[in-house]
């Protein structure tokens, strides 16, 4: 499981458990919040009420007086209330007052007139001067039929309990705000829960997509591909910049160690040659084996400057991950540049370059010296092994949306067991004519060039003999 669906995983859990338990409690208070608040209402009006009807009690005309009047009326009464969305027609209240022995004298309902509620709890606790209250169902079959009962003592001047007054109310008459309530709970709930899955993607989407950037680059930095650090935030930048810091720092450990052994390798045979010669040269010899080695030390002194400045060259392109300053350009002023540049070269080697170059072709993207650096080995390189009177083609064509430069030439052609070998680091075949070879760092330089441009290199044999180089590079790169 990747990590970024693991981090939205354990976020998500977290939220939608916090979510549901938050829920759950909000679902749990409504109710009793919604009863506590009526049951302080309840507990006003019964007191309020108490001192109405404390006279029409004391004077024996509780069930007949102004106070049972008044409370009839109330009944009857249209409120034509709009209560946040419900409505109100008629009072819900059912009034009851018992005397000191907690038989009823007034009834509301007109219905419970006589009875015994001595043993209920608001009777009970109020006559005993306690705040007395209780929750009764009207049908005990039915969960929702519970009615709240809330009392007040009747007390006389001298302030002595002599009757009780209860106010009761279904608490069906506030089921709509409770329920109302709770789904507003739940339904809330739902887009916080939505909101935060939605939160929850983009956050490991975000995870996810700095994490396998730096994957990337890890496992091309380990393939030895030229791979630039991934624009990343935060922390994640700074973890990349400590894994750049640390591929520099290790490639350019193995950097050396590799050129050093591998230059210490090629530099023996032309060091041997000159330590030969050398020694030779310290006997008595007579003048055409004098001029003979002391050739044979110019030459292979040679091979090794070549061999020093094309490894630099080599060794400051290989080093580079990207064009630090690319720039536009029109590929056929950097041929033409390069043509010009190998003329003395030609001319030693008796062949001439004949540019064939299409119009109009767009500018690509680049570094100037570096492929003209890389066209100039080319043509060396061709130079090398094209017959003396020859001709070697440089041709710029459009192919693919890529541009083409091909170096084409009339010599013996690669053989069958170089085909592969020919773009290794000082991997060099034998010249026509003297046998001699070069450093073997021009193609593998060539080929660096054209990565760094995000193109290719080839070299293959050509039809009806001799070899075609070819460097492509994308158009506009």
């Amino acid at each position: 499981m990747k990590i970024g669906l693991r981090i939205f995983l354990g976020y998500f859990l977290i939220v939608a458990l916090a979510g549901w338990l938050l829920a759950q409690v909000f679902v749990a208070e409504v109710k009793p919040g919604v009863r506590q608040a009526m049951e302080d209402t309840l507990v006003d009006t019964a007191n309020v009420l108490a001192e109405l009807a404390s006279d029409d009690f004391i004077e024996g005309r509780i069930d007949d007086g102004d106070f049972a009047k008044r409370v009839r009326a109330m009944a009857r009464r249209d409120y034509g209330a709009q209560i946040w969305g419900f409505g109100k027609r008629s009072s819900q209240y059912r009034i009851y007052v018992t005397d000191a022995r907690g038989i009823v004298v007034f009834d509301s309902d007109g219905r419970d007139v006589g009875r015994d509620y001595s043993r209920w709890n608001d009777v009970y606790l109020t006559l005993r001067g306690q705040y007395g209250a209780r929750s009764t169902r009207n049908d005990y079959a039915d969960v929702n039929s519970t009615v709240m009962h809330v009392a007040a003592p009747i007390r006389d001047a001298d302030g002595r309990i002599v009757g009780v007054l209860t106010v009761a109310k279904p608490n069906r008459a506030i089921a709509p705000f409770i329920e109302r309530s709770q789904r507003a709970v739940w339904r809330w709930g739902a887009v916080l829960l939505g909101a935060s899955l939605l939160i929850g993607l983009l956050a490991a989407w975000w995870l996810s997509r700095q994490l396998g950037a730096l994957r990337r680059y890890a496992n091309a930095v380990t393939a030895g591909e030229r791979a630039a650090l991934p624009r990343t935030a935060g922390e994640f930048g700074d973890l990349g910049l400590a894994l750049e810091t640390m591929r520099a720092r290790l490639e350019g450990k193995q950097y050396v160690e590799q050129y050093v052994h591998t230059l210490t390798h090629e530099m023996k045979s032309p060091l041997a040659a000159i330590r030969g010669s050398a020694e030779l040269l310290e006997g008595p010899l007579d003048d055409a084996d004098r001029v003979r080695f002391v050739a044979t030390i110019r030459a292979q002194s040679e091979r090794l400057a070549q061999m020093i400045d094309k490894m630099l060259a080599l060794a400051a392109v290989e080093h580079r991950q990207r064009l630090e300053n690319p720039e536009s350009l029109p590929l056929a002023d950097v041929v033409a540049d390069a043509v010009a540049q190998c003329e003395t070269r030609l001319a030693q080697a008796g062949v001439v370059a004949t540019p064939d170059m299409a119009a109009g072709l767009p500018d690509v993207r680049g570094d100037r010296f570096l492929l003209r650096q890389a066209l100039v080995n080319l043509i060396e390189n061709a130079a090398d092994f094209a017959p003396r009177g020859g001709v070697i083609e440089v041709v710029l064509r459009e192919e693919g949306g890529c541009q083409c430069v091909q170096v084409r030439d009339r010599g013996p052609g690669i053989p069958d067991y170089a085909t592969d070998r020919v773009f290794e680091r000082f991997y060099s075949l034998a010249r026509p004519g003297n046998g001699s070879r070069s450093s073997g760092l021009g193609l593998p330089f060539v080929a660096e060039v054209a990565a760094l441009h995000g193109g290719k290199v080839s070299l293959e044999n050509r039809d009806g003999g001799g070899a075609v180089a070819e460097l492509r590079l994308p158009a506009g790169s």
